[in-house]
């Protein structure tokens, strides 16, 4: 990773204010995820487009990640090509990218003219590696990063190791993705359907949760209709 931006908090309200600052229709916002039981899954507001994990890149998931990779090197990727998938080569800018594969695979969440606008018209037809050097050389994008970190309310070092990472989880056509541009891939983790994707988000998000027994720091929000 060439460059390095600020790294954002998992803030709702900072990261809702960056979405409409990047053109993300009023409609939508970000809301903190209380809990992953059934009951605590129907506070969030619907409908959700998707699930934003923020965890840590402990010892244990860097050792399942490349596990992973392994494997999906030996197997055929087959994707839709609505599927919008990006790699991440500026440090510190996950939030920033699973936001962008948060709107990138929902056709409903409208965007006004602004930087990300501009930034998926110039990227769709785009391998995921040119999508990635073209962000890091998207100056609107940095820009409102760069802005909108400095909103939350912890102060960011930019030159200070992060310990956290954030993916998407997505419903693009029926299959459930995990989005995370640190990754060579997509990850698909089975079916979904619009009523169900909360539930089987939120079981990936708990599978996270299992391979590392022993850590807490883990945050889940949704990308969901706004509340008036």
């Amino acid at each position: 990773m060439s460059s390095v931006w600020t790294p954002l908090e998992s803030n709702p309200d900072v990261l809702t204010k960056y979405i409409h600052k990047l053109g993300v229709s009023k409609e939508w916002a970000l809301t903190d995820v209380v809990g992953l039981e059934p009951e605590m899954l129907e506070w969030i507001p619907k409908p959700v487009k998707s699930i934003i994990l923020l965890f840590p890149c402990s010892d244990k998931y860097e050792k399942h990640r490349a596990e992973e990779h392994e494997r999906l090197a030996g197997e055929a990727q087959d994707h839709p090509k609505s599927l919008f998938y990006m790699r991440q080569f500026t440090s510190n800018a996950c939030g920033t990218v699973a936001l962008i594969h948060s709107v990138a695979n929902n056709e409903d969440v409208k965007l006004e003219d602004g930087a990300l606008k501009k930034f998926l018209e110039t990227a769709k037809d785009l391998s995921p590696e040119d999508r990635g050097k073209a962000l890091e050389n998207d100056k609107g994008i940095t820009e409102d990063h760069q802005a909108l970190a400095t909103e939350g309310q912890t102060t960011a070092n930019p030159e200070e190791k992060v310990y956290h990472h954030f993916i998407a989880l997505v419903n693009v056509d029926g299959t459930l993705y995990e989005l995370d541009g640190r990754k060579s891939f997509p990850v698909k983790h089975g079916a979904t359907t619009a009523e169900t994707f909360v539930q089987d988000a939120a079981r990936v998000c708990k599978e996270f949760m299992a391979r590392d027994p022993e850590e807490l720091r883990f945050t889940v929000m949704a990308l969901a209709a706004a509340q008036n």
